[in-house]
């Protein structure tokens, strides 16, 4: 147990943060179970919100945030190439001439 003044209120805020923490990463564990089972894309982007959420709060290492994140991202289906819109290129040669920076 605790002795000191500070100690006490050190302990009483970390079993507060372990509380809130406990919560965020069953919510997590939990949408994440949901979202391969049923492979929804509306339940891929949850889990992979709630990943994001944990990742910024310290819960999760940014590291397996990433890896759980690519897990997650390969079960979604894919989209044809075909079925995407097409893209304008840009073309190389059309650059703007410069001014010079030469004083007359």
């Amino acid at each position: 147990m605790p002795v000191t003044k500070t100690a006490k209120r050190a302990l009483r805020a970390s079993s507060k943060k372990e509380n809130v923490n406990k919560i965020a990463v069953s919510k997590l564990e939990i949408a994440v179970r949901r979202a391969r089972k049923s492979r929804s894309e509306k339940d891929m982007l949850l889990a992979i919100s709630l990943t994001d959420r944990a990742s910024k709060k310290k819960i999760l290492h940014p590291n397996k945030a990433a890896r759980m994140k690519s897990s997650l991202s390969k079960l979604l289906p894919h989209k044809s190439k075909s079925l995407q819109k097409p893209t304008a290129k840009k073309l190389s040669g059309t650059k703007k001439p410069r001014k010079s920076s030469k004083k007359k």
